[in-house]
This record gives C-alpha cells, sequence and structure tokens, in this order.
C-alpha cells in the first residue's frame, strides 16, 4: 500500500483538495497522511484545522509556522520554522508521494522540504500566472521541483512543459473547484442566513480581496477604494471573507472588521466559511468582488460574474464573465454598476476550468506512476 501525503495550509486549498483527500482515504491501494500547517493552526485565521477533523480526517502532523507577523521578515521567519517542521515530518511518515495544490509560501516550504528529503512531488495547478504576486515565483519554483504535474488548462500544461518538465508526466485534468461545485449539495439560502445569523435579503456581493504581494504600501489604499465604491450600493448585502496570511494581511482586515461594525445591517465578515458556506453564498450572489482566484476559476460554473480588482490574478486564463478595473474608486464603482445591470450572456460563463472526473484522473495516474520506478534525477526537457 502506498502512502500518499496530502499538504494543506489554507481553508480555501483544503476546501479544493476535499474530493481528493476522500478518493485517497477509500482507494485500498493508498494510504492517505494528512498534514495541515500555515493558516490552520493559527488563531487569527480561525484554527480551521478543526474543520478538517471535523470532516473525520485525522492529521498526522500539523506544522507550525508562526503566523503572527504579516511583514516580509516575519513571513521569511515563518518558512525557516516550517522547513524545520516538514522535513522532521516527511523523515517520520516516510510517504511514497506527496501532494501539494498551488503556490502560497506554505506549499514553498513544503516543497522545498520533500525535495531535500528525496520525496516525489504530484503538484496540482501548475503553469498558471498570477502577476501580481509573489505567489507566481513560488508556484513556478513548487513546479521544477515536483516530479508529476496536475495543471488546469490545456495552456497550463503546455507552459509546464515550457520550464522543461517533462510532457509525459504533465496532465491536464481540470481544476478542482469546479468539480465540488457539479458535486455539492448546496444549502438552502434560508439555511445559509441561519448558519451566518445575517439576512440575506436582497442582492449579495461577496467580497474577497487579498494583498497584491509584489506592490508596496498598497493594501490600505487599495481596499479603502473598494469600501468607498460599496457605499454607492446601499442595496447590496455585502459579505465579506478576511484576507489571507500574506504580507500587510492584517491591515485589509481590521478594515473589514470596522466596516461591518458600521454597516451592520448591510455588512458581514468572516474568517473562514468553509467551502458548503463559500459555495452556496457564492451561488446566491449577484456579484463576486475582489481578486480571489475563486472568482475566476470557480464562480463562472455558478453563472456568477466577477468584478476582478488590480493585478493580483493578471495573466490567468479565464471566462468572459470575469469583468476586470483598476483599484480606483472610479472604476471599481463603475464595473460593479455595469456588472449588475448587465444582461446575462449564458455563453460568458463558459467555463475553461471545467473538465470531467478530475479528482479519479489524479487518482488513477498517481498510481500509475508510483507503480513504476520512479527516477528523481529528472531530465529537463527542451523545446523544439
Amino acid at each position: 500500500m502506498k502512502k500518499i501525503c496530502v499538504v494543506t495550509g489554507s481553508r480555501a486549498e483544503y476546501g479544493l483538495l476535499r474530493p481528493l483527500i476522500q478518493k485517497i482515504e477509500k482507494d485500498r491501494d493508498l494510504s492517505l497522511q494528512l498534514i495541515a500547517t500555515g493558516m490552520h493552526l493559527a488563531n487569527t485565521f480561525g484554527l480551521t484545522y478543526k474543520e478538517i477533523e471535523q470532516d473525520g480526517y485525522t492529521l498526522d502532523a500539523k506544522i507550525e509556522m508562526n503566523l503572527n507577523s504579516d511583514t516580509s521578515v516575519g513571513i521569511c521567519k515563518s518558512m525557516g520554522l516550517g522547513m524545520m517542521g516538514f522535513c522532521e515530518a516527511y523523515a517520520r511518515l516516510a510517504p511514497d508521494m506527496v501532494v501539494l495544490l498551488g503556490d502560497r509560501y506554505e506549499i514553498f516550504t513544503a516543497a522545498s522540504a520533500a525535495m531535500i528529503s528525496r520525496l516525489p512531488i504530484a503538484h496540482i495547478h501548475g503553469g498558471e500566472i498570477t502577476e501580481g504576486a509573489y505567489d507566481d515565483s513560488m508556484r513556478h519554483c513548487v513546479t521544477k521541483m515536483s516530479y508529476l504535474h496536475f495543471t488546469s488548462t490545456e495552456s497550463y500544461r503546455k507552459r509546464v512543459i515550457q520550464l522543461g518538465e517533462t510532457p509525459e508526466r504533465v496532465y491536464n485534468v481540470g481544476a478542482l473547484g469546479v468539480e465540488n461545485i457539479k458535486k455539492m449539495e448546496f444549502l438552502s439560502q434560508k439555511a445559509l442566513e441561519e448558519h451566518l445569523d445575517f439576512s440575506l435579503n436582497g442582492p449579495i456581493a461577496l467580497v474577497t480581496f487579498h494583498p497584491v504581494t509584489l506592490e508596496i504600501n498598497s493594501a490600505q489604499v487599495q481596499f479603502q477604494n473598494i469600501l468607498r465604491a460599496l457605499d454607492h450600493f446601499k442595496a447590496l448585502k455585502v459579505v465579506f471573507t478576511k484576507a489571507n496570511s500574506d504580507t500587510d494581511h492584517s491591515i485589509i482586515n481590521q478594515m473589514i472588521d470596522t466596516y461591518a461594525a458600521q454597516n451592520k445591517k448591510r455588512a458581514v465578515a468572516f474568517t473562514s466559511l468553509g467551502v458548503l458556506k463559500y459555495l452556496s453564498l457564492m451561488k446566491y450572489s449577484a456579484v463576486i468582488i475582489g481578486n480571489s482566484s475563486s472568482g475566476i476559476i470557480e464562480a463562472p460554473s455558478l453563472k456568477v460574474p466577477t468584478v476582478n480588482i488590480g493585478d493580483r490574478q493578471k495573466g490567468r486564463v479565464q471566462a468572459r464573465s470575469i469583468i476586470h478595473c483598476d483599484h480606483s474608486e472610479e472604476g471599481i464603482r463603475d464595473t460593479i454598476q455595469k456588472v449588475l445591470h448587465a444582461e446575462v450572456d449564458v455563453k460568458a460563463f463558459l467555463n475553461p476550468y471545467e473538465k470531467e472526473g478530475t479528482s479519479t484522473q489524479i487518482i488513477t495516474l498517481i498510481k500509475e506512476v508510483l507503480s513504476e520506478s520512479i527516477n528523481l534525477k529528472k531530465c529537463f526537457y527542451d523545446l523544439g
């Protein structure tokens, strides 16, 4: 029986990985190992490792990264602490393969320790572009440390190959988040209101805005413009999900708390909603606002338009239902107005990330690779 170690560092990432985790656990030929790190273990972000345990999973390791500081120095120190924890966990668990999703610094840290530990890595969502964040470089670094690649579109598959990865180990399987949507039994709007303890009687704006990490001291100004733009739409019920643990996240989260406290009848904020409540809320929303990847990857499959602000997600493949704007108050306000009053075009929601059987394909291919001898001495694949 092969041991598959899945690492998760955030609420959003765990939500995406859940169908894959479920299939690994049920597979007779595989043994699931689960490691929680990063935001999952931080009070500030809701101790979301408890949600994993509530789903019935045992965590084989909890890797503390101490996210009390959101400065560049603090995050670098957190990565160093994580490296020490991961190398010890890998030595104890001795997995046959490590499964990582995405591009965050927690995942970069997990990948670095796995590479040094001579463990093959299966990487999900490689080849993507997010030009406004340092995640972009980390994602490509994780690609180069990985043995097996599962991309979400064909263009991303080609980019991973362009980075020198052997085509025979790079697969376009679609996005796990879209598979989640296709199989989920959503909460009714009434049940969702009860869970949130907040009335949703009106058009809903789901707002998530993360720091643009390659811009200096931009978080406060940009998010203030979003709040000012929202003030022009008094009929909107605004539900904020708080920023992740990137540099300067605390500024945004403090502003969210202040705004929600000052607008209790029309705004509410949550540190973590969990995948069911989050996607149910997205389903009933009139518009997604901010710079979260979920507005680009998942929202089109729920036929919900997205106002994508600024450069954080610049470069991603996307449906026509994603409308971009700069981070000025006027630009955000006018784009929200345009989206709320636009005629529905069904073809605009055709989702390039949608593919059948994503998690099943990943499991099948991992098992095929593990049935053969793995040579971690990778050759660089040259185009042409």
